[in-house]
């Protein structure tokens, strides 16, 4: 499918006036989790090329690397770029002296977060700044009550949330408007349908879909997992294990018959079928080469039918097998916060 004439759409993200380039860049993968980092050079020239394209909202995070995800990106938006891009970056997990991952929403902790993706990131300005996952130990008003005198600062433009159920979300709200809720949404976690989504329209929350291609399942199916390097996080994925990879196999395998009948790519049919959800939701697809890049450009030009949207979704109607992460890991499902009428304090 040729996707060099295309131009990428604008949307309005949220109901403060926020506008993005309707398909983001993930940038995880650049520099973390998914195997060793790519080279710097290289990731540079691609993070250029997708502005070129029209690619504009860039997603990073202080915990990818750590930190390095962000120094590449500061490094990228020199020379006039930062004014063409939306910079999304997140604060809230840190890692312990021994490695394991830990959640923090205190208010010192989230201005010193604040301060130093600021330097890392080489601006004056964070557009789009989100909790990447929810501290459970104090309620979320007094993150957001810090978040929002960074907003009065001028420090960051938006605040957004990542992982973070129904709940959270209201009284998050409640205390500065939420622009965007950052989620995992693709043909194989569906999960959000039933109470995240509904409450972020209702609120006017702009919607981002993370791994819209199921971390790659659904752009290669089974094959994926004989690639992964060494230190992709992705080998522990419970529904990338053996017992659980024959089921999930037949859902790519029914993508990829669509896929074939309409004349595109598995990736381009499932990132479609995400764009078609509705012009509130931003999926960030994450890419290491152009030529990636380029294919999921073209998912833009994918049309669907009803019918389309309703044979997409039969396939994962049945349920795909394995959950989400591995156990122990903070999704929004354990974002639930103290309330703050009945708040010790820590």
């Amino acid at each position: 499918m040729a996707t060099e004439e295309l131009k990428v759409p604008r949307i309005k993200l949220g109901s403060q006036g926020f506008e993005v380039s309707a398909q983001g860049l993930g940038c995880m993968g650049m520099s973390a989790f998914y195997g060793p980092p790519k080279p710097e050079p290289d990731m540079i020239k691609l993070i250029h090329y997708a502005v070129h394209r029209g690619i504009t909202h860039l997603d990073t995070s202080d915990i990818y690397g750590p930190h390095t995800n962000e120094l590449l990106l500061g490094k990228a938006l020199k020379e006039g770029m930062r004014e063409k891009v939306e910079l999304a970056t997140k604060f809230g997990v840190r890692f312990a002296e021994d490695w394991k991952p830990e959640i923090c929403g205190d208010p010192a902790y989230v201005r010193a977060a604040c301060e130093s993706s600021l330097k890392r990131l080489d601006v004056d300005c964070i557009d789009l700044y989100y909790q990447h996952r929810i501290d459970t130990r104090l309620p979320i008003e007094v993150t957001i009550g810090e978040l929002k005198k960074l907003v009065e600062e001028g420090k960051i433009k938006y605040i957004g949330l990542s992982e973070a159920s129904a709940s959270t979300i209201r009284r998050a709200h409640a205390v500065h408007p939420i622009t965007a809720v950052q989620l995992e949404w693709s043909l194989w976690s569906r999960d959000v349908e039933e109470e995240i989504i509904p409450t972020c329209r209702e609120l006017g929350i702009g919607i981002v879909a993370y791994s819209p291609l199921g971390r790659g399942f659904l752009s290669s199916g089974p094959k994926l997992v004989e690639n992964l390097t060494e230190g992709d996080f992705r080998k522990s994925l419970p529904r990338l294990q053996p017992q659980n990879l024959e089921h999930n196999k037949s859902l790519y395998e029914r993508v990829y018959d669509i896929a074939s009948r309409k004349g595109c790519t598995p990736s381009q049919l499932a990132l479609a079928w995400v764009h078609h959800q509705g012009n509130d939701v931003c999926p960030i697809p994450g890419t290491t080469k152009i030529e990636n890049l380029n294919q999921n450009i073209g998912a833009l030009s994918v049309k669907l039918s009803a019918e389309d949207i309703a044979e997409l979704e039969s396939i994962t109607s049945a349920g795909v097998v394995g959950d989400r992460y591995g156990p122990g890991l903070n999704t929004w499902q354990t974002s639930d916060t103290p309330l703050l009428s009945t708040w010790k304090g820590i």
